[in-house]
């Protein structure tokens, strides 16, 4: 091509189809397109279509490569754009470039965008007393506002969703019609006018109290000492006042729930928002960033000295799990009221957050003093998400408004759809199909006849919403689990992962770089491959290929299950075993005594979880617990009094099977030696498991060769522990790591079983 040509080349028209997938509905994507079509001189349109995005975009070469490099440089900040495909087109005139109507084919390829919060534009206008929508609780736009849970159905389109009932004013309208407009087809769009309102219900035969007036009333009940139950974008929070401490026990009386920590949400004040927050508390740099994220999740942050929060929030605890607002209505509450608030979940201890007004009133009557009600609907629950910082990255405790549901990549193609089933507690669900995996939010305990309708209901809603049926289940072992039976109940074949085995392969698919592992498993109970009672493993190999080759000597609690809640049966059964004298005065204890010598209703384990619930009975007293890990997160605040601990020897033993064993027997003669300060026998306790599983490490390593070593199960939530571990296990060159995107409690199990089960239906069977 000689100069001549080449120079016209550059002024030929091309046209392009290109397919963007990823979270990029929901988001502002489409007027962004058009606003960087129009800069770059590119015509064409833009649409929804089912799960991603279709461009069709003409121009000249330059202009088109520039504009696809901005597709992905410069989108949106709630955007996660993926470019799928670039094909060519034959060109077609148009006028200019266009934003066109959503297409529905019934595609699968979707991406749910999880709520976010209020964005920083919107937050000046709610203050802004010459803004239209100054103190509007409901101001939204393409950057924040409700997502997953007014979505009824995909496109996210207004029609599909809860807000379809109102329908926009003029100026709204107008707003939502024009691409440049930062709030053009901001799907939950809506003013004083034309959108959702308040109503305050006083209850005794008062007349409700209606918009800004039902806003001031609530701030003067919370001033007065009230309980509140605040409809928010999940679901309900009850509201308190965060510095009264009789206030705090009312509701803890309410709702029977005398020590489980509350979170507390507080106003949002300075140029970081977190001037407020830092009197009472101390958050580092990555906490203080994740407190500020958009998805605003509870961060655990430690305690300032001098704070003067009432200990009664989180008893025995040095952390209290913080939040700022993350909706209009509460960053308004939270301003007018002048200081932090409690914002616990509106609900039934153990249950998910409520999210119907009329089922709300009726289940929340016994607790809250007052109702502030909005009329938009929630379609679904999500309640708040929870993270706690562990080796300097944010641990997922629970996932929940803002960061579910989660959509992550498989690295293999699945042969069908399925749904993973998780566990019984901190339940979440997952639907695997393609290569794609879709966590739900936080669901909570099956215990009660209402989570399980919930359980229900997400996995039907997952289904539909992605237009995926499932055609198998994968389940754990436990036949005694809810959400077992449940998955019996639905006909379809049924695939089961081990517990541990879930739990390893969770974390295993966040480092695909590392192919053989050695993963300690140590959490509660799960059952094992021999059909016993699993909680302090260590297992070697890849997802779809684990085998175990450490634990830690069984021990048999009294009461089976009820050991759970009674730590002084875990505590009991080891001082008998080790020829210590328990010597507590519980009731019941030599019955308990004599059904430990015959092995009735005691059932062997080797968990770790329950191991720590005895060194909190031995060391503090903890008879009995009202909510799970309530032993081993005192024990650990306990521990931090302290400092370095000193590791006591344990014996490291190979049983008849080859599985390295841990014999706790000299520990708890440590930890029932009440000669020494609890705060030391706590922090000895600490740096013992972690000694504890260098030298089952290193035994093992003797054995079988691994690249590197994961911690996962509920137990490695704890972050003294974690850092002691990392420390050893650094000083005798051995990497460790941890989930970061995957919660590494239960409410992990889901997503593992996909793993476990992906990577075990693509393992290559052996040639005979």
């Amino acid at each position: 091509m000689d100069a001549l040509s080449a120079q016209r080349d550059k002024h030929l028209i091309h046209g392009h189809k290109i397919i963007v997938g990823g979270r990029v509905q929901g988001v502002g994507f489409r007027p962004f397109v058009y606003r960087i079509a129009n800069r770059h001189g590119v015509s064409g349109s833009v649409c929804n279509d089912a799960g991603h995005v279709e461009i069709k975009a003409y121009g000249t070469y330059s202009a088109l490569r520039s504009f696809l490099d901005a597709l992905v440089r410069e989108a949106p900040p709630l955007a996660r754009p993926q470019i799928l495909t670039v094909a060519p087109a034959p060109y077609v005139r148009t006028r200019g470039f266009q934003i066109i109507e959503s297409k529905d084919r019934g595609s699968h390829d979707v991406n749910l965008p999880p709520d976010q919060s209020l964005c920083d534009d919107c937050l000046r206008e709610l203050f802004d007393p010459l803004d239209r929508r100054w103190r509007y609780p409901f101001i939204n736009c393409t950057q924040c506002g409700p997502r997953y849970t007014v979505i009824g159905d995909l496109p996210y389109d207004r029609g599909a969703t809860s807000m379809a009932e109102f329908a926009l004013c003029r100026a709204c309208q107008r707003e939502y019609e024009d691409p440049a407009d930062r709030r053009f087809h901001a799907e939950p769009l809506a003013c004083p006018k034309c959108g959702p309102q308040l109503r305050l219900d006083q209850g005794t035969g008062n007349a409700p109290v209606l918009r800004e007036e039902a806003l001031k009333a609530c701030v003067a009940a919370l001033r007065e000492g009230a309980i509140v139950a605040v409809k928010g974008v999940g679901g309900y929070h009850l509201l308190c006042d965060a510095s009264a401490s009789q206030t705090i026990e009312r509701l803890r009386i309410r709702k029977r729930r005398p020590h489980k920590p509350l979170a507390v949400m507080f106003p949002y004040t300075g140029s970081d928002g977190l001037v407020r927050l830092r009197q009472d508390l101390d958050p580092d740099g990555n906490e203080s960033a994740a407190l500020r994220d958009p998805s605003r999740p509870i961060v655990l942050v430690r305690r300032r000295a001098g704070s003067v929060l009432p200990r009664i929030l989180a008893p025995g605890l040095d952390e209290i799990g913080a939040l700022l607002p993350y909706s209009p209505l509460h960053a308004l509450l939270l301003s007018d009221f002048g200081g932090p608030l409690v914002a616990t979940s509106g609900n039934i201890s153990g249950e998910p957050v409520l999210t119907d007004e009329a089922e709300a009133t009726r289940r929340l009557a016994p607790i809250a003093d007052l109702f502030l009600h909005h009329d938009r609907p929630i379609v679904r629950p999500a309640d708040d998400a929870v993270v706690r910082f562990v080796q300097g990255e944010p641990r997922p405790i629970r996932l929940g408004r803002g960061t579910a549901p989660l959509q992550q990549r498989l690295a293999v193609q699945l042969a069908e759809p399925v749904l993973a089933a998780g566990g019984q507690m901190k339940n979440t669900l997952a639907l695997a199909f393609d290569d794609v995996v879709v966590v739900s939010p936080h669901i909570g305990d099956l215990q009660s006849p209402r989570s399980r309708d919930v359980y229900a209901s997400v996995a039907r809603d997952l289904q539909r919403l992605y237009r995926v049926a499932a055609k198998r289940v994968i389940v754990d072992r436990h036949a005694g689990y809810a959400s077992t039976q449940w998955a019996h109940a639905t006909g379809l074949p049924l695939t089961e992962v081990l517990h541990h085995f879930a739990h390893a392969s969770a974390l295993a698919w966040e480092r695909p770089d590392i192919t053989s592992w050695l993963v300690f498993t140590w959490d509660g109970v799960g059952l094992g491959e021999d059909g016993s009672l699993w909680g302090g493993e260590a297992l070697t190999g890849c997802p779809g290929n684990w085998r175990r080759h450490g634990s830690w000597r069984t021990f048999q609690p009294p009461g089976a299950e009820r050991a759970a809640r009674e730590p002084w049966r875990s505590a009991a059964a080891l001082c008998w075993s080790a020829n210590v004298e328990f010597g507590r005065p519980i009731s019941g204890i030599e019955m308990a005594h004599a059904a430990w010598r015959l092995g009735q209703n005691a059932p062997a384990t080797s968990s770790v979880g329950r191991l720590f619930d005895a060194a909190a009975c031995l060391v503090m007293g903890v008879d009995t617990v009202s909510y799970e890990a309530q032993g081993p997160m005192q024990l650990e605040a306990l521990a931090a009094k302290a400092g370095r601990g000193q590791a006591v020897a344990l014996r490291l033993f190979v049983d008849r099977e080859g599985i390295y064993r841990i014999d706790p027997t000299a520990l708890i003669q440590a930890l029932a030696d009440e000669a020494r300060p609890p705060e030391h026998r706590a922090a000895d306790f600490h740096a013992t498991l972690a000694e504890a599983a260098l030298q089952q490490a290193l035994a093992i390593r003797g054995q079988v060769a691994f690249e590197s070593v994961g911690l996962t199960g509920g137990v490695f939530q704890n972050r003294m522990l974690c850092n002691e571990i990392a420390e050893r296990f650094a000083r005798a060159g051995i990497g460790v790591h941890l989930p970061a995107k995957i919660p590494v409690n239960d409410a992990g199990l889901a997503f593992g079983q996909v793993i476990e089960f992906a990577a075990a239906s693509n393992r290559p069977t052996a040639k005979t």
